[in-house]
């Protein structure tokens, strides 16, 4: 690994540590509904949304109305982007004359569901589907909405921790205004103006056609990049107002952009976790969560990292210069802008894929096998490195409570965690979320995997019979259907990448795999709604359990959580069921590929 690989590494992760503590210690205050700094300026609207709304903000909920609230929002939400999606032919701000052409039924349920999951999956070209209106209103205000209720939902299970003997985990729809003007808004506004001075464009222009050198003709596509590409990091959402992501120069068009970006995606994730610890009373509780993500994070940047900068058997087989020197970057570059590099593509890979964000500033279908088996690891973790806003946190603590559960056994004791006991009922719903998640995974990639689905629909595939995604020289799904993805293992990790991603909210993809068909639109959006509610509400109910005991006094039995070994520990048990639960879909792609890529480098 290159020294300024190095040197960006240990940069970021030092810019992260001094935001953690008073982001996190900010938003503690903000959700106990103290006043902080922008209260002057923001509290008269807070107080105006919650008069137009209905809403009394003092109202404690109990888990179940707090789930009902939650899936109510998230539901109507959906309704309105998928219409809007639909009718955009007939709405203003649509210089482009996009319609219903464009964007399908099928494909409008699938971006509607993505957006509304916080997966901002996006099996469309942004610039050829849809208009400026959509794109601002009907995707992303996504950006904030589902970005908003993530907080709330890590907010409330926090409480299920924090409170004592209380029938409910707080309020909603207060939780959700709370964390878009409190914590969202006042850093996208101040972002947003950070990305147009360093060079993203902000406009309602029409697209530009340019006339080159050579005569042809180019059409540049433009618009209000700047205000969404904030809240598209800030939120962890991922989803570009281009094709190309993060890897477009209006997007991103310099090194200091893609670390202000890298930045971005991890401040909130990070910082929850001290906000964990103020709310239980106990710092040290989040800073081993910090720990324990820090750890995986810190181990998948630097894997992804070696494996890019290495590169392939084949260039050094060929004779081409692997090794990085003072005149050329080395490694893998396929698929990468040269303005970010090894280092900077690798790091933003391993990041954009441990937070639920997805932006991408390289093809991560053309990373190495191990450096791509990162990315991948870290989506099947459920996102716990630092995971999405909200999402993070939650998915972590569902860890949590499996680890002291284990540690319990160890010492044949009730496992406690943060002064509350932790029984049957909590270890249930932990891991029923953690099933749910897997079952998507694996199932929907198993089914695609050995069913011919061709390009018309699934249901004209119940007249093909079920084939082998290792079809020889034919693509995976057969000569007749048209070649939707790669053949072989690295075929089969494009459908479980896009059934990984989809299932963890996250969004990016190995685009060699071609999703805008009937049968990915409709299962992938399948996937992020079992992603995203079928996880957050057994959580919510462990939290409401929770939230009805005592807490316990700790004693000479009690386990530690607050320790270098309580991390390690979570450590153990994050990549143990990631790897007992995934391990064979794993080896049937990236690890299969890696020693197939050594093997032929040597013939």
């Amino acid at each position: 690994m290159t020294t300024s690989a190095t040197f960006q590494i240990i940069l970021y992760f030092g810019v992260l540590l001094l935001i953690t503590k008073p982001l996190g210690s900010y938003m503690a205050r903000v959700f106990a509904g103290e006043r902080t700094f922008f209260h002057p300026a923001l509290g008269r609207l807070e107080r105006g949304t919650y008069r137009v709304l209905g809403i009394d903000p003092s109202r404690n909920m109990k888990w179940t109305t707090y789930a009902v609230a939650m899936l109510a929002f998230s539901f109507a939400s959906f309704l309105f982007s998928y219409a809007a999606l639909r009718l955009q032919g007939v709405l203003p701000l649509n210089p482009q004359h996009f319609g219903a052409k464009q964007m399908t039924p099928d494909l409008a349920f699938n971006t509607a569901m993505s957006f509304t999951t916080n997966t901002n999956w996006q099996s469309y070209s942004p610039e050829v589907t849809v208009s400026y209106f959509s794109n601002m209103v009907a995707l992303a205000i996504h950006n904030w909405a589902s970005a908003a209720v993530g907080i709330a939902i890590a907010i409330a299970v926090i409480r299920g921790f924090a409170h004592k003997s209380a029938d409910g985990i707080g309020n909603f729809w207060a939780d959700a205004v709370r964390a878009t003007l409190y914590v969202l808004l006042p850093i996208a506004f101040i972002g947003a103006i950070v990305f147009v001075a360093i060079g993203v464009p902000q406009n309602f222009d029409a697209y530009t056609i340019a006339h080159t050198l050579e005569g042809a003709t180019q059409t540049i596509a433009q618009g209000p990049v700047a205000s969404q590409e904030i809240i598209k990091q800030l939120g962890t959402n991922g989803g570009g107002f281009f094709n190309v992501n993060s890897a477009h120069p209006f997007e991103n068009p310099s090194p200091l952009s893609n670390f202000f970006t890298l930045v971005l995606i991890w401040s909130i994730p990070a910082a929850i976790t001290h906000t964990f610890g103020k709310m239980v009373g106990n710092p040290k509780q989040g800073w081993a969560i910090f720990g324990a993500m820090s750890a995986l994070a810190l181990v998948g940047i630097l894997i992804c990292t070696s494996a890019e900068q290495a590169g392939t058997p084949h260039l050094a087989h060929a004779g081409i210069q692997t090794q990085a020197t003072a005149l050329q970057a080395g490694g893998n570059l396929e698929g990468k802008e040269t303005r970010f590099g090894n280092a900077g593509s690798a790091l933003f890979a391993a990041v954009t894929t441990g937070a639920a964000c997805g932006a991408v500033n390289s093809m991560h279908d053309s990373l190495t096998p191990i450096g791509g088996l990162v990315p991948l690891f870290n989506m099947l973790t459920g996102e716990v490195v630092f995971g999405g806003v909200g999402a993070g946190l939650y998915g972590m603590l569902m860890f949590a409570v499996l680890a002291v559960f284990i540690a319990g056994l160890m010492v044949g004791r009730t496992p406690e965690y943060v002064g509350k006991k932790i029984e049957k009922f909590e270890v249930q719903m932990a891991m029923l979320a953690m099933l749910v998640c897997c079952a998507s995974v694996l199932g929907f990639t198993a089914i695609s995997s050995v069913v011919h689905l061709p390009k018309e629909g699934f249901w004209a595939a119940l007249n093909t019979w079920p084939g082998s995604a290792y079809g020889g020289s034919d693509s995976v799904y057969g000569p007749a259907t048209g070649n939707l993805n790669n053949t072989g293992p690295h075929g089969f990790s494009e459908i479980f990448y896009a059934y990984a991603s989809g299932t963890a909210n996250n969004g990016s993809a190995f685009a060699g795999i071609t999703a805008n068909t009937p049968w990915y639109n409709t299962t992938l959006a399948l996937a992020m709604m079992f992603g995203r509610f079928m996880m957050i509400v057994p959580l919510l109910a462990m939290a409401g359990a929770l939230a009805q005991k005592k807490s316990v006094p700790a004693s000479s039995g009690t386990f530690p959580t607050d320790t270098t070994t309580f991390a390690t520990l979570l450590v153990g048990i994050v990549v143990i069921v990631g790897a007992l639960t995934y391990f064979p879909g794993l080896a049937l792609g990236p690890i299969v590929e890696h020693f197939k890529m050594l093997a032929l480098a040597t013939h």
